[in-house]
Parts: structure tokens; sequence; C-alpha cells
């Protein structure tokens, strides 16, 4: 029984999936390199609580019960005790190597190891460590404590008993699940970075306005987000780096807007920055 874990990475995704876990019962551990990253987690974190008690999600009994169950930490080799470790750094291969050579150092043998990348082969994080039995990837959605749905992907040499694992713990996170087999890009990331990809291929031949697009795509393909509203939430670099891995993997399709790549360079990275395709820096799209 899965009832401890750790979370490696406070960014976006990272301190999401750790207040789910906490919030859900378990006893939860959010790692990152610097106090002053998880102080920016936690306050993110506790304004979500915050909103969620004012629409009546959960009560405040409930939030400060969760928190109690949430720990932060710098020390990723102590902070490996732990029944499953979510890694949610960023989608880089040297990172989630030094990450995993860690876990693999310091973690119990029955520890499982999951990889929340929306791109990357399960097989070769897998090949970070030296339980590829126990490593599967996890996908969540942005943002977690409200998107429905984590993709469970499991690599060459996954193991039943670690799929069974992980749909439990979904399950007990309020989730649904998929089960599939790795090939770059699953299903969700694909379709995502396509869509994504050809707004931005829009945009730059004057098809439209962003407002325009996003409304095309909200209320004609019945989204519930538009791709840009939807790129500047999850950031722009963050986009540019799958499509680049899908690019190399699977071809032209994937090839990224040369605006997209306009817009990184010049440090537009969406909601983080303060300016992606839309403008932030009022708290409000421009």
């Amino acid at each position: 029984m899965i009832e401890r874990i750790t979370v490696v990475g406070s960014g976006v995704m990272g301190r999401g999936i750790a207040y789910v876990s906490a919030m859900k019962g378990f006893a939860t551990t959010l790692v990152d390199v610097a106090d002053a990253q998880l102080a920016d987690a936690k306050k993110a974190l506790e304004q979500i609580a915050e909103d969620g008690i004012r629409r009546g999600k959960l009560t405040r009994e409930e939030a400060e019960a969760g928190f109690s169950r949430l720990i932060l930490s710098t020390d990723l080799a102590a902070s490996a005790q732990a029944d499953l470790i979510i890694e949610a750094v960023p989608e880089r291969a040297d990172i989630k190597r030094a990450v995993f050579a860690t876990l693999e150092a310091n973690a119990p043998e029955h520890s499982y190891f999951a990889t929340n990348t929306s791109t990357m082969s399960p097989t070769e994080i897998a090949s970070y460590a030296k339980r590829p039995e126990r490593t599967i990837a996890m996908h969540f959605f942005n943002p977690v404590h409200l998107m429905p749905l984590i993709e469970i992907i499991r690599g060459l040499e996954t193991g039943d008993e670690t799929v069974a694992a992980v749909q439990e713990v979904a399950a007990r996170l309020g989730k649904e699940t998929v089960v599939i087999n790795e090939f770059p890009g699953f299903v969700t990331s694909r379709i995502s970075a396509l869509v994504g990809n050809e707004a931005f291929y829009m945009l730059q031949e004057g098809l439209g306005t962003p407002e325009e697009i996003d409304k095309a795509i909200r209320l004609g393909l019945n989204y519930p987000m538009g791709p840009f509203e939807l790129g500047d939430l999850v950031g722009l670099d963050t986009r540019l780096n799958n499509l680049r891995y899908l690019h190399e993997k699977l071809g032209e399709k994937y090839r990224p807007a040369p605006l997209l790549e306009q817009y990184v360079a010049a440090g537009r990275l969406g909601r983080k920055t303060g300016r992606g395709v839309y403008d932030y820096s009022e708290g409000v799209k421009a």
C-alpha cells in the first residue's frame, strides 16, 4: 500500500501534484533545489486552497489537514524515503538523469519511480536508475487539482504490479486513467502539440488575432481553453521543447512554428514571465 509520496520539482506541475496528493490523504514531500522556489510553491498552493474554500470545494479544516501532511524539503536524498516518487523536473535528460541517480542510491527497494514527462521515453528514463520494472510515466495535466485524467505510460520493462500500484494511487487521487504503451508524445501530447503549433502558424500567417483563434477553438471544437491560453499556461518554452523532441522523433509535421521560436527567444514564455501570446502584467490578458 502506497502511503508516502515524494514529488521532485516544485514548478507548476510538481506543486500541483503535491497539493492533490496531500489533500487526498497521502503523506507528501515536495522537493526542490532552493528554499525560495519552495516558498513560491507554498504560496501558490495556499491560494489554490483559498479559492477552493471560497467555491465550496473543500472546507478550511480539510485544507489545514492537507497542508499538515505536506513537507517542503531541499534534501532529495533524505526525501527519497517514500513508497512512490514522482519526478516533475524540466524535460531535460541531464536533469532527470541526475535526479534518478540520487533516487536510486537512496530510495528503499520497494519504492516505485514515476516520471511526469509529457513526451520523453519512460524506458529511457528508467535506464537512469536500476529498477525498470518499478518505473513508469504518470502524465498529469494542468491544473492538476482540476483536470480529471492521468495518462499512465508503460515503459518497455514496466511490471504489471507497478501499473496496478499507480492506478490505485490515481483512483485515491480522484483521477480517471488511461494505460497506454510507450511511443513518443503518447496520446494527449501529440494531439495538443499539433493543435498548439498549428495555431502559431495561423497567427504567423495573419489568419486572425489570438483572441479570435482561441475563441474559434473553444466554441467551435468545444475545447475548454484555446491553444494560446493553454500554451501561456503551461509555458511556451515547455511547448517548444516538446515540439522539438517530437520533431526529432516523429518528423516534419511537428516542426516548431518560427513565430513560437521567436516568442521563446524573446522571453515571452507565458504566465510565468508575465507575457506570452497575451500580456499578464496587470493580472489579466491584454
